[in-house]
């Protein structure tokens, strides 16, 4: 249904803020489920995932992923994380348009000096904080949210420092607003992301085609072995798959380790192939054609 960008400076009060929103949108008529992604869902410590820039990239590179499996249209993701860097938030937002939900961001509006110093009072009451060094890092390399950008939009702020962040929270009641409001021919200020045909064939490919190549050669792979083992070491006149499919031709008995060498083969050169050229089969049928064939054409030329 929609993804929620939580954007800010270490320190500055994002995770409440998550908190906050999805125990506000909890506390709505919403039927959807609610769920907040961050780095101690996968018990990441903040120095260590911060320490370099290898740390960083791997830390965004699970949070995203986890994002790419979490997002569709029966629930709200919010992600809560520094997503400091604008680029990384552009990938957030394609993965919400590869979804065709709604997408928004939550932004804590705190001065650096202030992230500072609630830093420090974390630190006197033992409560997980951020290095000095790793701190000041960040707080440099932070890249401010703008909303003209289609990736901060909508754009939704807060001032910890100024407000407080309450379930009441001006901008936490916007973003509930905008998150659940219904969508009809009289709405204008909902957008709700529509996937182009790059995103729609880029995620119908993986999460579809690869599947059915998987399981479809594994069937024919299945169907030789127990062709064979009935024929006891005798002669095949051709193994069929089914009327509207085409006979595998073996002319020797071809043992399993060679079978399995061929289907990793197979996929292999299928993927590679779609890169450039068409894109894998999508369906049963076609990835078994695909493979008899390549099979038909392997083993006729090792017999």
């Amino acid at each position: 249904m929609a993804l929620v960008v939580v954007c800010g400076q270490p320190s500055s009060g994002k995770s409440m803020a998550a908190m906050c929103l999805a125990e506000a949108l909890k506390g709505s008529e919403l039927k959807e489920t609610v769920r907040i992604i961050d780095e101690t869902s996968f018990h990441l410590d903040r120095n260590q995932s911060y320490a370099n820039m290898t740390a960083e990239k791997n830390l965004r590179g699970v949070l995203r992923s986890e994002v790419d499996r979490s997002v569709s249209k029966d629930n709200i993701i919010i992600v809560d994380s520094l997503n400091s860097i604008k680029g990384y938030r552009y990938e957030l937002w394609c993965l919400a348009r590869g979804a065709g939900i709604r997408y928004c961001v939550l932004y804590c509006d705190v001065e650096e000096n202030d992230c500072r110093k609630w830093n420090e009072e974390r630190r006197e009451k033992g409560e997980p904080t951020y290095d000095d060094n790793i701190l000041e890092d960040l707080v440099r390399r932070f890249e401010k949210p703008d909303r003209r950008n289609r990736w901060d939009s909508p754009l939704f702020e807060l001032w910890p420092q100024r407000d407080g962040i309450e379930k009441s929270s001006a901008a936490i009641l916007d973003a509930v607003s905008y998150l659940t409001k219904k969508v009809d021919s009289k709405t204008r200020h909902v957008k709700i992301l529509q996937p182009t045909i790059a995103t729609q064939n880029t995620r119908f490919s993986e999460a579809n085609s690869l599947y059915e190549l998987d399981k479809a050669t594994q069937e024919v792979t299945n169907a030789i072995v127990e062709a064979q083992s009935k024929a006891l070491g005798g002669p095949l006149n051709g193994i069929s798959l089914g009327q509207s499919l085409p006979t595998i031709n073996i002319s020797r008995s071809v043992g399993l380790p060679e079978l399995r060498r061929l289907r990793r083969t197979f996929i292999k050169l299928t993927g590679q192939t779609s890169l450039s050229g068409p894109p894998p089969p999508s369906d049963s049928d076609s990835a078994k054609r695909m493979f008899v064939d390549y099979l038909n054409r392997e083993l006729e030329t090792t017999a």
